[in-house]
């Protein structure tokens, strides 16, 4: 019996996905007080610098919310459908001009687009693995050459062109129209994906992708830019602090916790238009 509890006990340390959530949300409402309202002077770069935890962790969490969910059809369904939601806003926002705060920001954000993506690739993944050759390349590729396959159709189909955009904005998820939707998280989501079955390895080979790419490759490019230090990587270009996620995840305990998934899926958009309302709104008052 005593041997039992200890068991259970050793097995309830750490962080569950739903306490990753709450952390994760809480870095990225502190990332987006300084996205929407840098503009006034008031809010420290710091929020954005712990920000940058929130996306992995995030995704993270939707690795194993995908691997674990009792049905991957209703999961992507519902991401699919808040991702549909906020590109059409982006379409109108974009495209139209529609929404637009004074000053020409709006915002960007299109986390759901880059799951929703990521999902089809994951049962792409799994298809491979159970030799399902055809389904499972066309699950992987074909979602990740839209982009360039749409550009393609629109270069060769100019008559068509609004019809395909407002599909590219909203059907069919195109992950390199928003800022959150872009390859560097693709990757890092099919790394946490691929190596889903050992911890340790999975946190690695994320931490590496992300200190080659954001430290390593965009130093390399930034250095190209006049007046550059290598300093500004710690207070300009600093999307690399994301790399610590890693050590949060390496804190997670493999359960799912109080759950609570409607919050976090309404709870994304909401404050997203919640904070674009209120910033529009200050910015009048400023000016």
């Amino acid at each position: 019996m005593a041997t039992s509890i200890a068991v259970k006990s050793k097995a309830c340390r750490g962080l569950t996905s739903s306490g990753l959530k709450w952390a994760a949300l809480i870095l990225m409402v502190l990332d987006h007080v300084h996205y929407f309202f840098g503009f006034t002077g008031w809010i420290p770069e710091w929020c954005s610098m712990l920000g940058r935890l929130s996306a992995p962790l995030f995704l993270f969490c939707a690795v194993e919310g995908f691997t674990h969910t009792r049905s991957r059809k209703k999961y992507f369904l519902r991401v699919y459908g808040l991702s549909v939601l906020m590109t059409g806003l982006l379409l109108l926002m974009h495209v139209f001009g529609l929404l637009v705060r004074p000053d020409g920001f709006y915002p960007m954000n299109g986390m759901m687009t880059a799951y929703a993506v990521l999902m089809i690739v994951w049962q792409g993944i799994d298809w491979l693995g159970e030799k399902r050759y055809l389904r499972g390349l066309a699950a992987v590729v074909l979602p990740l050459a839209w982009p360039v396959l749409l550009t393609a159709l629109l270069s060769g189909l100019p008559a068509l062109r609004l019809p395909l955009v407002i599909i590219g904005f909203t059907l069919v998820p195109t992950w390199n129209i928003s800022l959150d939707a872009c390859l560097p998280v693709l990757v890092s989501g099919i790394l946490l994906y691929l190596f889903r079955g050992n911890r340790r390895r999975q946190v690695a080979a994320f931490a590496a992708f992300e200190l080659l790419y954001y430290l390593v490759y965009m130093g390399y490019m930034c250095a190209r830019l006049p007046d550059f230090h290598w300093t500004q990587m710690f207070t300009m270009y600093y999307e690399w602090y994301g790399v610590s996620a890693g050590i949060l995840m390496l804190c997670y305990n493999g359960r799912r916790g109080s759950g609570r998934k409607g919050f976090f899926y309404a709870f994304y958009p909401a404050h997203i238009y919640g904070f674009y309302a209120l910033s529009w709104v200050l910015y009048l008052l400023l000016n």
